[in-house]
């Protein structure tokens, strides 16, 4: 009887080890994929918050840096809108992003530390509901984090498929083994 149960149970694993190696599978080939979605909103966003501050113009966001006294705040306004529009750029198309994730993450942490921390964690904070809309308060630092984190996963873990750094470094490997043929 025992030897029938093992048996069974011996069967029944390696049924079992077969779903889960296919499933393994799916879940690497579906992983390849996932920092594109990290790219877009990543690189969309910068780019949103560096366009807004360009479209209201260089002067009224040094006037604010210059209310926070940020030291030479018409230079700092422009490296910050240059930041993100260039930065958000390069992280949507997957190029250099190891790269310009320094000075983003410099641009995320200020903002942070000087304009978010004092409200908190949370992005959300509901004041009121006044003719069936909803009245946020000032966001806290949440949003700041998970760009962070978005960014630092995009830098350990690779830009992956369609990405200009993927296609580059194809393109390198491919002429350096046709090179040692």
């Amino acid at each position: 009887m025992t030897e029938l149960i093992s048996s069974l149970q011996g069967a029944g694993s390696s049924r079992f080890a077969f779903l889960s190696s296919r499933l393994a599978l799916a879940r690497s080939s579906v992983a390849a994929w996932a920092p594109i979605p990290l790219r877009l909103v990543v690189g969309y966003g910068f780019m949103e918050h560096g366009y807004a501050k360009l479209a209201r113009g260089s002067e009224a966001f040094a006037a604010i840096l210059h209310a926070m006294n940020v030291p030479a705040p018409h230079f700092m306004a422009w490296l910050t809108i240059l930041t993100e529009l260039i930065g958000g750029l390069a992280v949507l198309l997957g190029a250099f992003v190891p790269l310009v994730s320094l000075p983003m993450a410099a641009v995320l942490a200020v903002a942070m530390l000087t304009v978010h921390l004092p409200y908190g964690f949370s992005s959300v904070k509901l004041l009121s509901v006044a003719s069936g809309r909803a009245q946020f308060g000032p966001p806290g630092y949440e949003l700041d984090l998970l760009y962070l984190a978005c960014l630092a996963a995009l830098v350990i873990g690779g830009c992956g498929p369609l990405s200009l750094n993927g296609y580059t470094s194809r393109r390198f490997k491919d002429s350096s083994s046709k090179t040692l043929t």
